[in-house]
């Protein structure tokens, strides 16, 4: 199928907040601490929910699908109030304060074998909950690497204040803005190093080949790109899902979900079916969490109709993923 331009509404939407007001937030957690900076998620939420439409009815219209039922505005604020609190939370967690919080690991076994063989793995996550949690695993186990690709053109005032927060972290970022045979090839080089590299694969990006699978009672499309790299580089993937329970607890879940070694995926040719399988299973255990925690959902805009085009799994020659896939092979 041939492409066509798309919007991919997320993409478009400004970032939350001038310079100023985000430096007076981390300029009364880092003095009053995290009981004090809660206190100002509240005018921020006030702000959001009065200022910010489109958002607004987003957290209803999600809120009413995966809940079966309306939601109002005081729906939406709690919504609202939860992202906050899981970006009011990166500024400890990226700080090394991480024992101001109850973080309770579930599933950590398939991910601590794998690190103990020295095997590098994908680790797919969402924006459903605080991908962050993720990263106090380097700390908290000292010789593993954590690499994240992170598109750093995507909020970029909030990306500079959290590469200051950590240094030794922010060095370990994959800049996933860049083109993507340098991805491909960054991500490559850290798995052969023994890192666990993770990405959020629920978003596709303007142009990016899609696969349109059930979600919540309707097909919503997901992007094939991170599948394709899994495959063509033969690596084991595991589900991760950073889920805020509310005051200081989060819970991790680790789920073993793609072993090519067991199960290798198909030759090229024969790879379409693979990859639709591989993201609908995927979509099924996104739905799972986000109907336990469904105000840990952070996707603000209508996630069924952001127009993104499907196209084959397998596409031409000249694509950016095919182009990808060279590079993969030549540094191989």
């Amino acid at each position: 199928m041939a492409e066509q331009p798309a919007p991919a509404a997320w993409k478009h939407r400004p970032e939350g907040g001038t310079r100023g007001s985000i430096a007076l937030i981390v300029a009364i957690a880092r003095h009053g601490g995290r009981w004090l900076a809660r206190l100002c998620l509240y005018p921020i939420t006030l702000y959001f929910l009065c200022m910010r439409g489109p958002e607004r009815r987003a957290s209803q219209a999600w809120l009413e699908r995966v809940r079966g039922r309306p939601a109002g505005p005081w729906s939406a604020a709690r919504h609202i109030h939860r992202f906050a609190s899981t970006i009011l939370d990166r500024l400890f967690l990226l700080g090394g304060e991480t024992w101001r919080f109850d973080i309770r690991v579930h599933g950590l076994a398939p991910l601590a074998a794998l690190v103990e063989r020295g095997q590098g793995a994908l680790l797919f996550g969402s924006h459903l909950g605080s991908f962050d949690a993720l990263r106090v695993l380097s700390r908290q186990r000292p010789g593993l690497q954590v690499r994240i690709v992170l598109d750093r053109t995507q909020n970029p005032v909030l990306t500079e204040l959290f590469d200051a927060l950590d240094p030794t972290l922010a060095q370990g970022v994959i800049d996933g803005s860049q083109p993507g045979a340098a991805i491909a090839l960054e991500i490559q080089h850290a798995l052969e190093s023994g890192a666990l590299v993770a990405l959020l694969v629920d978003r596709a990006q303007l142009h990016e080949d899609t696969a349109s699978v059930p979600f919540l009672g309707q097909p919503a499309r997901f992007p094939l790109t991170p599948w394709r790299l899994a495959a063509a580089l033969h690596a084991p993937v595991l589900l991760c899902f950073g889920l805020y329970a509310g005051g200081n607890r989060y819970d991790l879940h680790f789920e073993p979900f793609l072993d090519p070694a067991a199960a290798p995926p198909p030759p090229r040719g024969a790879r379409v079916r693979w990859l639709q399988e591989r993201v609908a299973d995927y979509a099924v255990r996104l739905e799972h969490h986000a109907r336990r925690a469904p105000f840990n959902w952070f996707n603000f805009y209508d996630f069924w109709s952001d127009s993104v085009d499907e196209v084959s799994p397998d596409p031409a020659p000249g694509h950016p993923a095919v182009r990808g896939r060279a590079a993969l092979r030549r540094g191989a």
